[in-house]
């Protein structure tokens, strides 16, 4: 009589690996479609995606879409390898008694984003700068050659504190992405198994991404909109351009109107959704081939 060989177990490290290793290849997908979304949001006036992108082409070439890549490889190295291997840690933690529900699964994608965040704002910093750099006039551009050049001349011109300036708002943005993304990632495909018209393969994946994506842009663009400008702006006559989160939102709203809030939505969800879409399926993807081949 045969016994069946039990499921081989995926060690913390390895968790850790796979998380930044799909957050880095979906990346290089979606880079442009992050650049887009940041120069929406540090417009300041009404613009439209064809808008961006035409201009980018005519004035810095096409592949100035890929400016930033650097950083944003870096980003997903330190922010998604954290974020990714803390929640699927403290999730298997929690599911050993029993399925944990929804809010707990929030709560569990709140403290890995959170972690995750801090970690990653020194790229973030970076990769805001570097995304942003082509809408300045060429004198005020910051002309950084890569994330680590762009790293170590803040440092050198402005402190190693402003490596993290907006790490409040960027972990409030990380909370609120991974409380939506990861639990509603989790719940979408516990309820599309339990439907009995999807089984545990690709399809289930892609489809419990897209769901997952559409939800993590509505909720987090409002946040994200204030970290964006908040981590570019400049000083003036010696002062911060904004006080702080609510400041960045309540200007948005008095000059720009509630709805700007949400401005880059197109760009910010076909970046967000895709790049949720390909990471998750990349997770699990390696996920179970390391199972499979440790277990040979």
């Amino acid at each position: 009589m045969s016994t069946k060989k039990p499921e081989a177990t995926v060690p913390n490290s390895i968790k850790f690996l796979i998380g930044g290793t799909s957050g880095m290849a979906a990346t290089c997908f979606v880079q442009p479609l992050d650049l887009i979304k940041n120069r929406m949001q540090l417009s300041g006036q009404k613009t439209s995606t064809l808008s961006v992108v035409s201009s980018i082409v005519k004035n810095e070439g096409f592949f100035a879409m890929y400016s930033g890549l650097s950083a944003g490889l870096l980003r997903q190295a330190t922010y998604t390898t954290t974020r990714l291997g803390v929640y699927t840690w403290l999730f298997e933690i929690a599911s050993k008694d029993s399925q944990p529900n929804f809010f707990v699964k929030a709560g569990l994608g709140m403290a890995a984003g959170c972690v995750g965040a801090f970690v990653g704002t020194p790229a973030e910093v970076a990769l805001i700068r570097m995304t942003a750099d082509g809408r300045l006039p060429i004198s005020e551009r910051r002309m950084y050659k890569n994330v680590f050049d762009a790293l170590f001349r803040i440092i050198r011109e402005e402190g190693i504190l402003t490596l993290w300036r907006g790490a409040i708002p960027t972990m409030g943005r990380a909370m609120v992405v991974n409380a939506a993304q990861l639990a509603s990632y989790s719940q979408a495909k516990q309820a599309l198994l339990d439907s009995g018209y999807f089984e545990e393969n690709i399809m289930l994946h892609f489809t419990s991404s897209m769901i997952s994506g559409l939800i993590t842009t509505a909720a987090s663009m409002p946040v994200d909109i204030a970290k964006t400008r908040i981590q570019n702006m400049k000083m003036i006559d010696g002062k911060p351009e904004y006080k702080g989160a609510f400041d960045v939102l309540g200007k948005v709203v008095r000059s720009e109107g509630i709805f700007a809030l949400w401005k880059g939505f197109v760009p910010y969800y076909a970046r967000l959704g895709p790049h949720t879409v390909l990471t998750f399926i990349f997770l699990e993807q390696m996920t179970a081939s390391y199972k499979k081949f440790s277990s040979n």
